[in-house]
């Protein structure tokens, strides 16, 4: 390998040939100048190379090749280093490598970059939209680009006056006269002071989360998803997206009702037939014109934001000075109130637009039309009669004639006519509908006036006389449009306070987003709760409240209520509020398209994906084309006042999760929690969590449980199908103080038998592929737990640790793709150990933590293992019974587990037959019982046998039995079989004497490693000491081939049963020994050359190794007889085996205790063959052993 000789001398920037006077890097610091052999430089402001670090020169041209960068990999999806710091890249700089100070940690430097190169890339961080990729991408992305213009804004500018724009809106110059006058003053300053409370909260929690570092453009959403993690963060990102869409349509329904009663009245398109129809023409006509408005609306959105952001200041502009003109008209309406009468009929409001000839009386006197002379009506004062002007000179005979009113209450123009009692038993009169501020009708106006549909709009002041009938709506009053009440005002009134988050949605263009915008939106919040609340105080004080009830206007002739106070004109209000307003459903327009942009981009909901796209510059087409077809809905309602409550709904659980956010950082203490903004406590945010719901059950329950609805839904469909996310959310860091809260409760005592429920460790076994063996074993252990409870799924890699790393990352990624295939809820735990046995003991000991650990242990039987090729199989799962056993854990064994059904399969008859030999705690009562909660078990009966002696009574114990299944609340078929002393039977004699035999052949063929190269050493030395040469006899060449040949069909006949792999795993004493003193790489020519050999060593090892490898040996190990505990052992396991047969033949599956294994390890093979015979001719079978602790109690 060739090597490349450099020498670093530093050198100043503005010595670098052909480097920019503007780099930011060598700027900040002086440059290093690398000189080669051929004496050309290379800048270490230079973007990294490849993985070598160095600039290879051609050996002969000398020219240099330039290596590849655009190979670096990014982003987070490959590498978790380049997750951990921001926009960190795989290559370094040429000399990180070979700086003399760092040379220690040189070789960590990729993962462990120098505190210097951190902090510039800290420095230059930018504030970048939050998209589907994350901002380190993003960055490197930008690299490439032009740098962008530096963000300017300032306080002001960037957050308080768009946070004013947003908030002041169609509420205030349409409803907020209403709400007091219908409310009245106190209720009304109250629902004020409620929502603007709210609001502040909020802000509060909101400005501690925007300064707890840096806040990229995105917003609520943004803070939510990053603090409450993906799922929440779409749940209520799509919240506040649909929030601020119906807000847009909200506005152009405010707009077009302006435009429509205020502005031209006669634009309206369908003309009311009749009084009745009044309402839906003027509702068709809102859906008319507001989809013409909605369209144009989309369109100047579509064509480019810029001219929106142009007008806003325009629009702004009209707010402001529309609310200043309510301030400069109520102080003048203190010394010259304007002149709105309002006619009054005893103490009912009459409609203005009734006045035709402009009359509030019920008769004018008028000269005889037969007579020429010249009069003048004056307007009628509160007289019955109205006498006219006229010169003496052409007086002639007055006469009575009926007003418009009298032929609208009287259904006729004659006087002799009937007319309604109420209209012949009170006078006409006409009160001031703005009596000014120094008038002291805030009196009158402190206390609410809550009215249902239909009732006429009064003044209770004024005396009156009640006729027999109610008011009738083809008379001429002002009537309630709705039932009014004081939560229904609270649901209109709130879309008036948001806007809070305009700040925060700017923050990518804010030159300090942690110091502007908790001052801007603070202090915007402040401002506009002082507007709202000195407008209740104004409007209850300046205005007449029949004429703060009358929500439109009729009774001073269909003026803006709130524009008969402003000065100079109504029309400022009329005009500045119609630009407002249409301002304002820009404003939506526009960001609700970007709020969706920006959670499809993320990617946490799939089916949004197609809306992250849009035109080249960016704009969310497909966004702002659904924004449109949802706002489309809200016109179609056509109705303010129903619209206003379903963005309340929206809005206010988008703040409730802000404070819960805010409140969970702060309570949980998370080290990253560390927000500039100080002003805030927990308590400050559950209270406006508190608020937050309450308001939205107070403004209308049923909105309230639709908005959970829907939030609960997106938040599960995130959670199931969503893309995986990790944003480091605060419901992580709740999850983990709950989990360890509940942990330190467990360990406080032992749990009781009633909250007794198996917490399984499957054991599984992985082939050499890395594939799983029996798959169905996890099924069966779904069906057992339901996905109730704490399931383990574990495995042993063999090998070394540090070797075998990879291979445990990759069994634990099989064991995590089945356990989602068979919908396991559980975790995953992969020990690596030299040896299986050793694994799994070591798992057993450590799986769980705290009071969370298994109880249960499931593993399968060791398939076909007389022929098994590994007979340590067996070995393995004796010990893990005897460990299981020790630890204190029930044991489940599934056998014939292939023939188990899957989830897929249920069985639609049959039986689960459970017998009863021994008692170890009640697992066998229970596990029936949870397996049939399964679907797969459902439809199955449950049969309980138990066996009876000789001596017992077997009826006593058939109803003993079934009463303690009835205080178990288990249903099941008893049956008591009885056990005969029989004498044992010659196959069982027989099986026991081939069990034994088999179990001596195995004890005497299966050489340890270390025996088989004494054997070799043995023969090979008997060849050279015990030959004639060295006075041997002679014939041991013969008897050693003897033996050879002996020992080769031995083996040959015992390959089925042994392998090199188990006799390296073979603990007798013998190999341990062995391995220990030779170690276990040590080859035949070390072991030769370290044993010195004598005439006398050999005779003697030889005299002791003879044993059974000798024919003679063998033969005597034909002629063995059995022993007697074995034979009884024997018949017990037959004589169970032909009962269970007999009687569970065609069962589903059989439950049986498991006998524990012998004390002494030589009987293991028995063992086995015991437990093979006992189950023998089954179909399913699940041995169960239990954990020494009753499971099940009688007791509630």
């Amino acid at each position: 390998m060739a090597s490349v000789r450099f020498t670093v001398t530093p050198t100043k920037a503005e010595d670098l040939p052909g480097l920019p006077d503007t780099s930011p890097e060598i700027s900040s610091r002086s440059g290093t100048h690398v000189r080669f052999g051929s004496r050309e430089s290379v800048s270490r402001s230079e973007p990294p190379s490849d993985a070598s670090g160095a600039v290879a020169t051609a050996a002969g041209g000398g020219e240099t090749e330039t290596p590849d960068h655009g190979n670096v990999e990014q982003g987070d999806g490959n590498s978790k280093i380049a997750s951990v710091y921001i926009n960190n890249s795989h290559g370094v700089d040429d000399d990180d490598f070979y700086d003399r100070n760092l040379a220690l940690f040189e070789e960590e430097m990729d993962t462990r970059p120098k505190v210097s190169s951190l902090l510039s890339r800290l420095a230059n961080y930018t504030n970048l939209t939050q998209g589907a990729k994350e901002h380190e991408e993003a960055e490197s992305i930008g690299e490439k680009k032009k740098a962008s213009k530096s963000p300017q804004m300032g306080t002001f500018m960037g957050v308080y006056l768009p946070c004013l724009q947003n908030i002041f809106g169609v509420i205030l110059f349409l409803r907020l006269t209403w709400v007091v006058g219908t409310a009245g003053v106190l209720q009304g300053l109250c629902i004020v002071f409620i929502c603007c409370c709210c609001t502040l909260l909020t802000a509060i929690s909101m400005s501690a989360i925007a300064t707890n570092g840096v806040v990229p453009a995105g917003g609520s959403y943004f803070m939510i998803s990053r603090s409450l993690g993906p799922e929440f963060g779409g749940a209520v990102g799509l919240c506040f997206y649909l929030g601020t869409t119906f807000a847009g349509a909200m506005y152009i329904l405010g707009a077009i009702e302006i435009l429509l009663m205020y502005i031209a009245p006669d634009a309206a398109i369908f003309a009311a037939k009749g009084l009745e129809g009044e309402g839906a023409a003027m509702l068709n006509n809102m859906r008319v014109y507001g989809s013409v408005c909605l369209l144009l609306m989309s369109l100047l959105v579509f064509v480019g934001v810029k001219y929106v952001n142009k007008l806003a200041s325009v629009f702004l502009a009209c707010v402001i000075v529309s609310i200043v003109s309510i301030y400069v008209g109520a102080l003048v309406s203190a010394f010259k109130p304007p002149n709105f009468p309002v006619c009054m009929l005893g103490n009912r409001t009459i409609n203005g637009h009734d006045l035709v000839d402009d009359q509030c009386a019920k008769t004018v006197l008028l000269p005889d039309e037969r007579e020429d002379a010249n009069v003048t009506l004056p307007i009628a004062e509160p007289n019955t009669t109205v006498l006219p002007t006229f010169e003496p000179a052409t007086s002639s005979t007055l006469m009575e004639k009926t007003t418009y009113l009298w032929s609208r209450f009287c259904q006729s123009t004659e006087l002799n006519a009937t007319c309604d009692d109420y209209f012949s038993a009170n006078n006409f009169s006409r009160i001031k509908g703005i009596p000014g501020l120094g008038s002291g009708i805030i009196a009158d106006n402190l206390w609410s006036s809550y009215l249902s549909k239909g009732d006429v709009v009064e003044k209770s002041s004024l005396s009156a006389s009640h006729g027999v009938h109610s008011a009738s709506t083809q008379q001429p009053y002002v009537f309630a449009d709705i039932t009014t009440s004081f939560t229904l005002l609270v649901g209109i009134f709130f879309p008036s306070v948001t806007g809070i988050m305009a700040g925060s949605n700017r923050s990518g263009d804010l030159k300090d987003a942690q110091r502007s915008i908790p001052i801007g939106t603070i202090l915007a919040i402040l401002t506009t709760s002082v507007v709202y609340l000195s407008s209740v105080l104004l409007f209850g004080a300046c205005i007449e409240g029949v004429v703060l009830r009358d929500k439109f206007g009729d009774s001073v002739k269909g003026n803006l209520v709130v524009g008969t106070l402003a000065w100079p004109t109504p029309w400022v209000i009329v005009v500045g509020s119609f630009f407002s307003t249409c301002g304002a459903g820009l404003q939506s327009l526009t960001g609700a398209p970007r709020l969706l942009q920006a959670i499809a981009k993320d990617n946490i909901i799939p089916f949004l994906r197609v809306f992250g796209q849009g035109k080249a510059n960016g704009e969310p087409t497909w966004a702002l084309l659904l924004t449109a077809l949802i706002a489309e809905l809200g016109i179609l309602i056509a109705s303010l006042d129903l619209v206003a409550p379903i963005l309340t709904m929206f809005f206010l659980m988008c703040y409730l999760f802000v404070n819960l956010a805010c409140a969970l950082q702060t309570l949980l203490r998370t080290p990253n929690w560390r927000p500039r903004f100080s002003y805030y406590h927990w308590t400050l945010s559950f209270l406006g969590m508190t608020i937050c719901l309450a308001l939205m059950f107070i403004s209308s329950w049923y909105y309230a449980i639709i908005a959970m609805v829907i939030a609960s839904m997106i938040y599960k469909y995130i959670e199931y199908h969503g893309a995986e996310k990790e944003w480091g959310d605060g419901i992580r860091g709740l999850s983990l103080s709950a989990a360890r809260y509940a942990l330190l409760r467990l360990e406080e005592g032992p749990p009781h038998t009633k909250n007794w429920r198996p917490q399984l460790l499957v054991l599984l076994k992985l082939d050499e592929d890395a594939h799983v063996k029996s798959p169905r074993l996890l099924t069966f252990a779904s069906q057992l737990k339901a996905g109730k409870g704490l399931t383990i799924v574990g495995t042993v890699v063999p090998g070394n640790f540090l070797q075998s790393y990879g291979e445990a990352l990759a069994a634990e990624q099989t064991l995590k793709l089945l356990m989602d295939k068979e919908r396991v809820k559980g975790f995953c735990q992969c020990i690596v150990a030299q040896k299986a046995r050793e694994g799994i003991s070591h798992m057993i000991q450590s799986s769980g933590l705290g009071g969370m650990k298994p109880n249960t242990v499931v593993m399968g039987w060791p398939h076909a293992w007389r022929q098994s090729e590994d007979p340590q199989s067996w070995k393995t799962f004796i010990n893990t019974v005897r460990v299981t056993t020790a630890a204190h854990l029930a044991l489940l064994v599934p056998k014939n587990i292939s023939l188990f059904p899957s989830n897929s399969e249920p069985c639609t008859d049959g039986y689960i037959d459970v017998w009863w030999i021994v008692h170890d705690g009640g697992m066998l009562m229970l596990l029936p019982f949870l397996l049939r909660q399964h679907k797969v078990w459902r439809k199955c009966g449950m049969r309980i046998f138990t066996v009876a002696q000789m001596e017992d009574n077997s009826i006593q114990m058939k109803k003993d039995l079934a009463t303690f299944l009835y205080h178990l609340r288990i249903e099941a078929e008893v049956e008591v079989v009885e056990m005969h002393d029989s004498d044992i039977s010659a196959y069982t004699y027989e099986r026991t004497l081939m069990m034994e035999q088999r179990s001596q052949m195995l004890r005497q063929m299966r050489l340890s490693k270390s025996d088989r190269e004494r054997e070799r050493v043995r023969w090979s030395f008997d060849d050279v000491y015990l030959s004639p040469k060295y006075g041997g006899t002679g014939v041991s060449k013969a008897r050693t081939g003897n033996r050879q040949a002996q020992l080769v069909k031995d083996r040959n006949s015992m390959l089925r049963l042994t392998s090199i792999g188990s006799d390296e795993d073979d603990d007798t004493d013998a190999g341990e020994r062995d391995r220990a003193a030779t170690g276990d790489g040590s080859s035949d020519r070390h072991r030769r050359v370290q044993m010195t050999w004598t005439k006398e060593k050999a005779s003697q090892y030889r005299a002791t190794h003879s044993g059974c490898s000798t024919p003679e040996g063998f033969r005597d190990m034909l002629s063995i007889r059995p022993d007697h505990s074995n034979v009884r052992r024997m018949h017990t396991a037959v004589k169970l085996n032909e009962v269970i047969v007999n009687k569970s033949h065609d069962a589903r599956v059989v439950l049986l205790n498991m006998p524990g294994p012998p004390r002494n390890t030589e009987g293991d093979e028995n063992y086995m063959e015991f437990l093979e015979v006992l189950t023998e001719g089954l179909e399913r079978v699940l041995l169960v052993r239990g954990g020494g602790s009753e499971v099940i109690t009688i007791y509630s």
